[in-house]
């Protein structure tokens, strides 16, 4: 017979639900989540408006935290056109006029390439486990998760003062909302479509959308992605840069 203090211990610990994450290894799985060691990734974007939608494909290569490359691939018109990411150096490349031209730190939340996508989004400068203070907000019940809550770091330059994000059972983001230093939302970011890609389980969409523009989503879709993969040392360079038409 089980003694009745084992079986109040039981129901005790079954009341008290699943604990609380360990916040700074989440975080660094979230920053981790779409790049590890290296990757190569071929994406879809649609972003959409009241009076048009418009498709992109691109072509992006990661190394570590400093280094990202993002090629457009179609449509035609603006095949070849890339961001450069180095550290905190980040170029982009336009082939119409044959110019690289160096985007200076005030525009990395800057729209990148007319979508709702900022460039910080696209080369992941920021860093949820390095720039802000992170906790446990509450327990979501449906669907089943956490609730963050991320505050950035004094003197951390950047449109987000806080970001509110869920993380499911499964340790996978499930939506970011990110708020003006003024406390506004300014946008919500959900992902879903979870499944293999590269040799681990990852949400394969991205549905951004902003607060004050109705009628307006970014989606972003990973078509395929490769991971640790050994990339050549000239890959992030100004050289490649030029040549990605």
């Amino acid at each position: 017979m089980v003694p009745l203090s084992s079986l109040l211990a039981l129901a005790a610990t079954v009341a008290a639900g699943p604990a609380p994450p360990d916040v700074d290894r989440l975080l660094a799985r979230m920053d981790d989540l779409y790049r590890s060691r290296s990757s190569i990734a071929r994406m879809e974007i649609t972003v959409t408006t009241p009076r048009s939608v418009r498709t992109l494909r691109i072509r992006a290569w990661t190394r570590g935290e400093e280094e990202a490359l993002v090629v457009v691939e179609a449509p035609p018109r603006e095949a070849g056109t890339a961001t450069l990411r180095v550290g905190e150096n980040l170029w982009n490349w336009l082939p119409r006029i044959a110019r690289t031209i160096r985007v200076p730190p005030s525009m990395m939340l800057g729209s990148w390439m007319g979508t709702d996508f900022t460039n910080d989004d696209l080369v992941k400068e920021s860093s949820l486990r390095k720039d802000f203070v992170a906790k446990v907000d509450r327990r979501s019940a449906e669907p089943a998760g956490w609730w963050l809550t991320l505050e950035a770091k004094p003197g951390v330059v950047g449109r987000w003062a806080r970001i509110e994000l869920l993380v499911g059972d499964d340790e996978l983001p499930i939506e970011e909302r990110h708020r003006d230093r003024k406390g506004r939302l300014a946008r919500t970011m959900r992902f879903d479509e979870v499944r293999p890609l590269g040799g681990r389980r990852i949400p394969s969409r991205m549905v951004l959308v902003p607060e004050g523009d109705p009628g307006k989503k970014t989606e972003m879709r990973y078509l395929e992605a490769r991971f640790d993969v050994a990339l050549p040392e000239d890959v992030f360079s100004l050289s490649r840069l030029e040549r990605s038409r």
